[in-house]
């Protein structure tokens, strides 16, 4: 059964309907059209399986170059029983795929906490990308943070650029300064929370995460 979703007689509705068929991976399309007077339906089929392998062998080339988490919970030397409770609820929150907001002051090791996360994660074989949002000019973050398409804006790069947030796909994205980030940035930034799509900039294609 190629479409659990649908019966026999029904009219088809896909849209970029993902479908995991092992060791294949489908994207479905479905559109109608009248003939005669009548509906008629097509259905495209499209097989992204090299696609996925890919974009794989990418990540894995980038979690390579640098991007990855050196920090563990046990680096976190301490005998207060405070930081033994954060440090334990730290340990629950990894075994979620849910975005966690880690508050301090300067120096008390949020990126240590969030690097020992990570590897206490399913993702821990895939990338660590860490962008500090009060470090980048305005400007730049959108880039940076969303990647864009060639030729969207003037000394963009032949061919575009991947961003931060694709970057860490499979893996972990962690936002330092967040509470910094220009305010038009934030919108895009918690619909890729809600939705897990982004659109680069110059680009108005979705790219599921």
């Amino acid at each position: 059964d190629i479409f659990p979703d649908w019966t026999e007689g029904s009219s088809p509705s896909f849209h970029e309907t993902i479908l995991q068929r092992p060791p294949y991976t489908l994207i479905a399309n479905s559109d109608f059209f009248l003939m005669d007077s009548r509906s008629q339906y097509i259905l495209t089929i499209r097989d992204v399986t090299e696609l996925q392998r890919l974009e794989k062998n990418i990540r894995y080339k980038l979690s390579k170059t640098g991007l990855t988490a050196t920090h563990h919970f046990e680096d976190i030397k301490t005998v207060d029983e405070g930081m033994k409770h954060v440090i334990r609820q730290a340990e629950v929150m990894a075994r979620y795929n849910a975005p966690i907001l880690i508050q301090g002051e300067s120096g008390t090791g949020k990126e240590l906490f969030a690097q020992s996360i990570h590897n206490f994660s399913a993702r821990k074989k895939g990338p660590f990308v860490a962008l500090n949002c009060a470090a980048l000019p305005e400007h730049l973050l959108e880039s940076e943070l969303f990647g864009y398409e060639e030729g969207s804006f003037t000394g963009a790069k032949k061919g575009g650029k991947i961003g931060k947030i694709e970057m860490a796909q499979g893996g972990t994205l962690f936002l330092d300064e967040i509470g910094e980030m220009p305010l038009f940035a934030q919108p895009k930034l918690l619909r890729i929370l809600q939705e897990y799509e982004l659109e680069r900039v110059g680009s108005n294609k979705k790219i599921h995460l």
